[in-house]
């Protein structure tokens, strides 16, 4: 594992309490910070936080709710006092089904979590960071924002949506020391995948020349990159995270 600077640094890590939310978290605190999981499975997130260390903490937190989100942020600053680094790593993929077939109650709430649940974040969070005139945001995006999986016109379009959201705060805040980028990875196996069907996991398996899905570990080591001062020159970004997918 390459070495990180992310010392005496703490970062809000939503959808924290497992996957990719899990392993950025990790790697993060290897990196020498400190991280508070917000998660809709308050008793989930207390365990992976026990998990993680006594650099890590833990709250109960639904991205869709402003008041519970300002609620976090307040919270979390009472605790750790600042907050470096915002990862918005909560999202869910919703059902496989064609447009005509796709619930209505379901697109909805694909996009309240996977877009007003990061907007909310980022709105509540940004404040903070500008005060300090510093800070690193992470989008978690997905290829298939920029291609549109079949039978997955929800998840498609939310992460479609998350790209475009990080350009346009990437380019108000750029005059700041803020910087704002997202990562597109192709699938990576996690529990993610307990929502989706076999054929579809299969069809994005077909899509990626690599033969092999991604890591948690590969999209941690790119994320934990962005949240350091490394990260300096790039803002509004897209990271592509595919196995050879994505060529653009």
């Amino acid at each position: 594992m390459n070495q990180l600077d992310f010392r005496g640094r703490h970062a809000v890590v939503t959808g924290g309490a497992s996957g990719l939310g899990y392993g950025i978290a990790q790697r993060l605190i290897a990196s020498g910070g400190s991280v508070t999981l917000w998660d809709r499975d308050e008793t989930a997130a207390a365990q992976a936080a026990r998990d993680l260390g006594p650099q890590a903490a833990a709250l109960g937190v639904d991205v869709t709710r402003q008041a519970a989100v300002a609620e976090a942020v307040q919270s979390t600053l009472a605790r750790a006092g600042r907050i470096d680094a915002l990862v918005n790593s909560a999202g869910i993929t919703g059902p496989n089904a064609t447009v005509w077939d796709y619930p209505a109650d379901a697109w909805r709430e694909v996009m309240e979590v996977n877009v007003t649940g990061l907007f909310l974040c980022c709105r509540e969070v940004v404040p903070h960071m500008r005060e300090r005139g510093d800070g690193r945001i992470v989008n978690i995006a997905s290829v298939a924002g920029k291609e549109g999986n079949p039978n997955a016109s929800a998840y498609s379009a939310s992460k479609a949506a998350v790209i475009a959201l990080t350009k346009s705060l990437g380019k108000e805040l750029a005059a700041t020391g803020i910087r704002v980028n997202c990562v597109a990875p192709a699938a990576v196996k996690t529990a993610i995948f307990d929502q989706m069907t076999p054929g579809h996991i299969g069809f994005m398996l077909s899509k990626i020349p690599m033969g092999r899905f991604g890591t948690v570990e590969e999209v941690a080591a790119l994320v934990g990159w962005l949240c350091t001062d490394e990260c300096s020159f790039s803002t509004g970004a897209v990271f592509d995270l595919s196995g050879g997918r994505s060529t653009y």
